[in-house]
């Protein structure tokens, strides 16, 4: 989880407040954010915890939220890779190293 919070602060360091990647990681729904992001955090959530009960309902809010069909693919397919690469390194023991300055 660590090493996801350095790479969101590290991509929102420009555009957002410092603490923003840890607020986030603490509780993203108490963050100030665009209907977009909220829209895509609900739907990242639920096919991260429990992708079974995803059903084409679950489409609308991104569609409202003005993701087009590529966006809403692009969308599912990081959140299923991410999901798919942390399970093969949580089942295998993988520790990461800790990030180098520089």
């Amino acid at each position: 989880m660590e090493h996801h919070r350095a790479g969101l602060a590290r991509l929102t360091r420009r555009t957002h407040a410092p603490d923003f990647a840890d607020r986030v990681a603490c509780d993203w729904r108490s963050v100030e954010l665009t209907a977009s992001q909220r829209a895509m955090l609900v739907y990242a959530e639920k096919l991260t915890v429990r992708p079974g009960a995803m059903e084409e309902a679950d489409l609308a809010p991104l569609r409202e939220a003005g993701l087009d069909d590529r966006a809403i693919l692009e969308l599912n397919l990081v959140v299923a890779y991410f999901a798919y690469a942390n399970r093969i390194a949580d089942g295998l023991g993988v520790t990461l190293e800790p990030e180098r300055g520089g």
